[in-house]
């Protein structure tokens, strides 16, 4: 179990750094070394000059990454750790006591951590236990990610995801108000609010419009004044397009985006959570118990839901990473996380970017830059080791062999341990 208190001081020595300011010009520095003291990095450079520094300054231990490449820690920006689909192991989820839902979900936490994924933006949860858990993960009594979460998802009265703890039904605009409100009493770090129809909904369409204008209006207008942002479930172009306009600062899925409401969203600066994912992955589906009406239409969602993608690439929307799927889950060879980041990279993404939108860019939208995001002194120690270049080849997440959060090693392949 994590100890409360600062971890012991580390120098990490016999590794490339690498981060994604590659793409503001700041070259990968081989044969590093990377001081980190109280759950911080004291100093990143040379070997030979850090570890002198380090050895300077008293007791520290000296760890051997065997020439591995070390990144920021991954981030997943749509993760439903009380994830309940419609099916069968839906259902069993569904049916978990509060009690048992907790320990759930904090082994989904365990699991997302051991893989590579140091933070995560929660998007919808289950009758508030995200900040639960959010507790005992910075109080040491769990293992897991850093946690970031909208809390419950708005939604109308029989709107997407309706009926299960991880929604709150509103109507009217002092309906959505109150329900902004009442999520940021709770602690919510931004808002969720579903404003069309899904993949996951029987008696909706994906194109279905869900909220009326004033009731958008009053979830962003709401949210803002609270200084919360706020993000969108939504598939079809024109929903998206009235969302943008009235101030929306991300939108998930985007299934149906054309290049005119992809360029809007670029201009404003409204970002992208593509969660290609979700309409390529029978398999998983199937290991569910997924029905097949929602198979169908998730899968047969997927041609448009890429071309949407694709549009959206180019007309240089803000692109993040959000698997939507449990980060952790054990998908196509390795985790849903790492396979979302690859299937952005496939259909356009260069690697050096796929590295920006799964680390610096998601963490600048959650206005954490500050302590996360890149190998700088000063920020959080929550770094992953794997032997492949991410900015060559995306598929080097795949290796990632060694995992570092807030100054304590959680995962190291080659000593054969992990939490």
């Amino acid at each position: 179990m994590t100890r409360p208190g600062k971890p012991a001081p580390v120098v990490l020595t016999n590794c490339t750094v690498i981060d994604a300011r590659v793409l503001d010009g700041v070259a990968p520095l081989p044969q590093a070394a990377v001081w980190v003291t109280g759950g911080r990095i004291a100093e990143v450079g040379p070997a030979e000059k850090v570890v002198d520094q380090a050895r300077a300054a008293g007791d520290v231990t000296e760890v051997d990454l065997d020439g591995a490449y070390l990144t920021p820690g991954l981030v997943n920006m749509h993760t439903h750790l009380s994830l309940s689909l419609p099916g069968r192991r839906g259902d069993g989820i569904r049916g978990l006591s509060p009690h048992e839902l907790a320990l759930y979900m904090a082994d989904g936490a365990r699991r997302t951590l051991a893989g590579g994924v140091t933070t995560v933006r929660c998007v919808a949860e289950k009758d508030h236990a995200d900040f639960a858990l959010r507790r005992a993960i910075k109080t040491g009594r769990a293992y897991g990610p850093r946690i970031f979460t909208a809390g419950q998802a708005l939604v109308c009265t029989g709107g997407h995801g309706h009926g299960g703890g991880e929604t709150l039904e509103c109507d009217g605009p002092t309906g959505f108000r109150r329900g902004v409100r009442t999520q940021v009493r709770a602690g919510a770090d931004l808002i969720k609010v579903m404003i069309s129809g899904g993949i996951a909904g029987e008696h909706e369409q994906i194109d279905t419009r869900q909220l009326f204008p004033d009731e958008l209006a009053a979830v962003i207008e709401t949210a803002h004044a609270w200084g919360r942002k706020v993000t969108a479930h939504a598939g079809p172009a024109s929903v998206i397009a009235d969302a943008v306009a009235q101030g929306l600062d991300c939108v998930e899925h985007g299934y149906q985006l054309t290049d005119e409401i992809a360029e809007q969203m670029a201009a404003r600066g409204t970002a992208l959570v593509p969660t290609l994912l979700v309409t390529r992955c029978k398999e998983f589906f199937d290991e569910l118990g997924v029905p097949e009406w929602m198979q169908c239409r998730s899968l047969g969602a997927g041609p448009r839901h890429l071309e949407s993608y694709q549009a959206a690439l180019r007309a240089g929307v803000e692109i993040l990473l959000g698997s939507d799927m449990p980060p952790f889950w054990p998908f196509e060879g390795t985790n849903a996380t790492v396979r979302e980041l690859e299937y952005l990279a496939e259909a356009g993404l260069p690697p050096a970017r796929a590295l920006y939108a799964g680390t610096l860019g998601p963490v600048r939208w959650l206005a954490a830059e500050a302590d996360l995001g890149t190998v700088e002194s000063g920020k959080y120690a929550d770094l992953i080791a794997m032997d492949g270049d991410p900015t060559a080849d995306t598929g080097a997440f795949r290796g990632v062999r060694w995992v570092m959060k807030g100054g304590r090693v959680v995962r190291d392949d080659r000593a054969g341990w992990s939490i």
